[in-house]
C-alpha cells in the first residue's frame, strides 16, 4: 500500500467519523489530512462526493426530526451564497481565507468551551431572516472552499437548540451545499478517472467510519454533543489558521 492510499483511507475513515458522530466536519477533517499527501484540485472531487454520500447515508438518522419550513432559508440563503464565495475565491488569497476562517471557529469555540465549564450561555432569538443570513454567509464559505457545515453548527449552538435539532439543519443543508459544489466541480472539468478511482477505493473506509460515527452518537449524551461539536469547530479551526499561516 503506498503512502497516498494510505492517507486516502486514513483520511476518509477519521472524517467520516466525525461527520456520522457531529453531522458535519467531513470536509474539515479530511482536508487537515489529505491535504499532507495530495493537491487541492486532486483531492476537491473527493471531499465533495464523500462528504455528499456520508450525508446521504446518515441523513435517515435525522429524517423524523426534519422540519422543511425551518430548513428553508438556510438552503435559499445558501445557494444565493455559494457563487458569492466562488466569486471571492478567485479574487482573494487563500491563505487569508483559510486565516480568517480559522480565526472565527477558534474564538466562538474557545469561548464556548470555556462558558460550558462556567454555566450554560443564554440562547440567542432569531427568525428566519436571521436563519437565510447565516446561510448566506455559509454559501459563500462553501464556495470558498467546502466549509459550509461549520456556521449552522454555530449559529445552533447559539441558538441552544437540542442534537437533534440542530443535527436536522445543518446536515440536510450540508447535503444541498454538497450538490451546489459538486455540479460546479462537474462543470469545471474536476471529475475524472483519477478522482473516481480514488472515490471508490475510499468507499469501504468511508461506509465504515460513517457507520461507527453513528453508533458513537447514539451512546453521546446531549451535553457531550455539544463538547464534541465544538471541539471539532475548535480543531478546524486550529488547521485552517496554521495552513493559512504556512
Amino acid at each position: 500500500m503506498t503512502f497516498e492510499i494510505f492517507l486516502l483511507l486514513a483520511g476518509c475513515f477519521l472524517a467520516a467519523f466525525a461527520s456520522g458522530l457531529a453531522g458535519f466536519a467531513f470536509n474539515l477533517v479530511a482536508a487537515a489530512i489529505l491535504l499532507h499527501g495530495m493537491a487541492p484540485q486532486q483531492m476537491a472531487p473527493v471531499l465533495v462526493l464523500g462528504s455528499l454520500l456520508i450525508q446521504l447515508g446518515t441523513l435517515g438518522a435525522i429524517w423524523p426530526t426534519l422540519r422543511w419550513q425551518v430548513l428553508r432559508p438556510y438552503v435559499v440563503g445558501g445557494i444565493l451564497g455559494t457563487p458569492l464565495g466562488v466569486w471571492v475565491l478567485a479574487r482573494v488569497e487563500a491563505s487569508a481565507i483559510a486565516t480568517g476562517v480559522g480565526l472565527l471557529l477558534v474564538a466562538f469555540a474557545g469561548l464556548a468551551l470555556l462558558g460550558l465549564a462556567r454555566r450554560p450561555m443564554a440562547a440567542v432569538q432569531a427568525g428566519p431572516g436571521a436563519d437565510a443570513t447565516v446561510g448566506l454567509a455559509s454559501g459563500i464559505l462553501g464556495g470558498i472552499g467546502g466549509f459550509s457545515g461549520a456556521l449552522p453548527a454555530i449559529w445552533a449552538e447559539l441558538k441552544g437548540l437540542r442534537p437533534e435539532e440542530a443535527r436536522a439543519i445543518f446536515q440536510p443543508f450540508i447535503v444541498a451545499m454538497q450538490v451546489a459544489a459538486a455540479l460546479a466541480l462537474l462543470a469545471g472539468g474536476f471529475f475524472g478517472r483519477d478522482s473516481s478511482r480514488m472515490l471508490l477505493m475510499a468507499l469501504p473506509a468511508l461506509a465504515l467510519g460513517a457507520w461507527l460515527g453513528v453508533l458513537a452518537q447514539r451512546r453521546v449524551p446531549a451535553e457531550g454533543f455539544r463538547r464534541v461539536v465544538l471541539g471539532l469547530l475548535l480543531a478546524s479551526g486550529l488547521v485552517l489558521m496554521l495552513e493559512g499561516l504556512t
